[in-house]
């Protein structure tokens, strides 16, 4: 079975297992208090995955769960996320991520590809905590529109609070995704070749890449948060094969960015 297969079974079975546990409890799932996290994001990086030339843009965050007993770590790399359980040490659910178009308006270097349609990614998300200073998550997504392959994500933050309203964060992160992802992003079939000079190139599933990111967070008021942060990422397998990342573009990704986030807290 394939790392990306592998890493769907796993994730599957721990949301859907903590769904049952919640599920068994007394009472509605929906009652109880929730929370609503919005804010945006403004960056420079590369002008599309596997990019040579930056530039800045910018993203929503939106996060939606219950109330859990203990204040959560949250990164800038979490997507849209609704959690089905949250007890404070585990947190799982269902995430989602908005895709945009990708042609030969965004990059001169991919004139003469097929362009990428706007969409999305929606799967699940399992997260916990092995220790007071440590988070783990796991997201699994599959494409709608954009793509029609699967993308896992994994990542571990170490975290430390410098003053009451300071935290400084950081850690590993790896992504896989399935043959139809790359297809999408970083294959170049027959016509395409001669369309736009690069060399034909079919690519497998695997390893998309490996990477370190970090983050100072300012706790501006309770429900209000701001932060600065860096990402590096190296391009793996099918992707750093790509001819379109050997011939016009880069292994090594480099993201800096700010972001502030608002949280609305009720109860069903």
């Amino acid at each position: 079975m394939s790392p990306v297969g592998r890493i769907s079974l796993v994730l599957a079975a721990a949301v859907l297992g903590g769904v049952g546990a919640a599920n068994a409890g007394e009472g509605s799932w929906l009652s109880g208090d929730w929370y609503l996290t919005v804010g945006a994001t403004g960056m420079v990086a590369p002008n599309f995955e596997g990019g040579k030339k930056y530039l800045l843009s910018a993203s929503p965050i939106i996060s939606l769960g219950k109330a859990g007993p203990a204040a959560r770590f949250v990164s800038r790399n979490d997507n849209i996320s609704l959690a089905l359980v949250d007890d404070g040490g585990v947190r799982a659910g269902l995430t989602g991520k908005f895709l945009f178009s990708r042609d030969d308006g965004n990059a001169d270097e991919l004139k003469g590809l097929d362009p990428v349609r706007w969409g999305g990614e929606v799967g699940g998300f399992f997260e916990f905590y092995p220790t007071d200073w440590l988070r783990a998550r796991a997201e699994l997504r599959h494409g709608i529109r954009a793509h029609n392959g699967f993308v896992a994500d994994i990542a571990a933050d170490a975290f430390y609070d410098v003053t009451p309203t300071v935290r400084i964060s950081g850690g590993p992160r790896v992504s896989f995704a399935s043959a139809n992802y790359f297809d999408a992003y970083y294959g170049v079939d027959a016509q395409e070749a001669v369309a736009s000079g690069l060399s034909e190139y079919h690519p497998g599933g695997g390893l998309k890449s490996t990477g370190l990111g970090g983050a100072i967070t300012w706790k501006v008021t309770e429900p209000m948060t701001a932060s600065l942060f860096g990402e590096y990422s190296r391009l793996m397998g099918p992707a750093a094969d790509s001819s379109l990342v050997k011939e016009r573009g880069d292994r090594n990704q480099f993201t800096i960015g700010v972001s502030t986030t608002y949280r609305f807290d009720f109860t069903m």
